[in-house]
């Protein structure tokens, strides 16, 4: 597993070519690229719809790297054997999210998967810290989650991400804070200043003109 201070590049395929979808996997990993994010939306806990556990099972034999699930479910209990049949590697559920938050993360833990908790950028911090010693990944959004292209938030969540370094260093714990949402190589800087390790980013990446040299450049 890698150290929580240690800096991964995760891909979203939301922004990559689905029509490639095999060619596209295989471009990011040789980028350089250490993990692929996966953004799972129902329609329901975010105005959007994406994809399903198919899709991730579609994905799982040509990709080597992690496959990091990212559930923007309201039940995502309720779907969580599916994804971990699929072949996630990782899977992150939200604080927000209508379910038992201990006994999904406990699911997740049992089959053998990176847990991670999810917030998004109107929840306070003091929300999930109940749950920190659960989790190897706080995922801390830093737009409103269910469309690409927005904006970075830095002045709502920031002060988060800082809070869940603070807490993670003085409780001896080691997850991944992880950020997802307006990631370029600007504010992959801002980010990574306030202790985020874990940097999701779509269009900086698959829409680059050179993917390993914008990967290149994530990791200063």
């Amino acid at each position: 597993m890698s150290d929580c201070k240690t800096r991964i590049i995760a891909p979203s395929i939301l922004a990559a070519d689905w029509s490639r979808l095999r060619e596209e996997v295989k471009k990011a990993e040789k980028a350089g690229a250490d993990w692929l994010h996966l953004d799972v939306m129902d329609g329901h806990f975010v105005e959007n719809v994406s994809f399903g556990p198919q899709f991730v099972a579609t994905i799982r034999p040509h990709a080597r790297i992690t496959l990091d699930v990212h559930l923007m479910m309201t039940r995502p209990d309720k779907y969580l054997d599916r994804f971990i049949a699929a072949g996630a590697d990782r899977i992150t559920v939200h604080i927000e999210a209508d379910h038992d938050v201990g006994k999904t993360l406990a699911r997740t833990r049992a089959a053998g998967l990176g847990c991670g908790l999810a917030l998004n950028p109107a929840t306070p911090f003091e929300a999930v810290m109940p749950h920190l010693n659960e989790i190897d990944l706080l995922l801390v959004m830093t737009v409103v989650p269910g469309f690409g292209g927005q904006a970075f938030m830095e002045n709502e969540t920031m002060p988060k991400v800082a809070e869940a370094r603070d807490y993670r260093e003085s409780h001896g714990l080691s997850y991944h804070i992880e950020v997802d949402g307006g990631i370029d190589q600007r504010t992959v800087g801002i980010a990574g200043a306030h202790g985020a390790n874990v940097m999701v980013a779509g269009t900086a990446l698959f829409g680059a003109p050179d993917m390993a040299e914008a990967v290149r450049k994530m990791r200063v």
